[in-house]
């Protein structure tokens, strides 16, 4: 059976909890305002497509596809993109609600991560090389072994990273947040 192909298309204000979208791959298309809550999304493709106002709690993503996608005000709460497939993963999230999300072993260098909440998001051992955190919150975020090298935190905050821990050269901070790299010496700083 060939895999259906929708190009070009609008989707608005639908509900896929109970009727999941149809698996295809899906081509410069834009959704706004759909909830996906609890809905299966797995083996599907998305290229060049646009989320807004979209909820993705607790979505199944087996081998789910994004390939220069754009998240906007979008909820992802306990989105597990380590279960998408990982070529040509491409994303960027702004002032989006990504709380308990797992990047888990990814590799997704030059991600754009802009004006986000992160809290206790999973970034252990993941590849973020030139990325950019610009006013996220990422409280209780775990960065485990992750590649840091030339990741902009400096607008970031409540961040807590272990330079020992993970490979940092050339990531840029802000004085204020200096703090977040020295939490495990447990010293005050005034």
């Amino acid at each position: 059976m060939s895999e259906v192909l929708i190009e070009d298309e609008h989707f608005q204000e639908i509900n896929y909890t109970e009727n999941h979208l149809p698996k295809g791959k899906y081509d410069n298309c834009i959704f706004l305002n759909c909830d996906f809550t609890k809905s299966n999304i797995s083996n599907i493709t998305f290229v060049e497509c646009k989320f807004e106002n979209c909820d993705f709690s607790l979505v199944t993503s087996k081998n789910t596809a994004f390939r220069d996608v754009q998240f906007i005000n979008c909820k992802l709460l306990g989105f597990n993109f380590n279960d998408c497939t990982e070529s040509f993963l491409v994303f960027q999230f702004d002032n989006c609600q990504l709380n308990l999300a797992s990047f888990f072993k990814l590799k997704i260098k030059d991600t754009i991560f802009k004006d986000c909440s992160l809290q206790e998001a999973d970034f252990s051992e993941t590849d973020l090389t030139e990325s950019s955190f610009d006013d996220c919150d990422l409280s209780r975020a775990i960065f485990d072994n992750s590649i840091l090298e030339k990741v902009d935190f400096r607008t970031a905050f409540n961040y807590s990273i272990d330079p020992d821990g993970n490979r940092v050269r050339g990531a840029k901070f802000s004085m204020s947040g200096v703090i977040g790299l020295l939490g495990k010496y447990k010293i005050e700083v005034e």
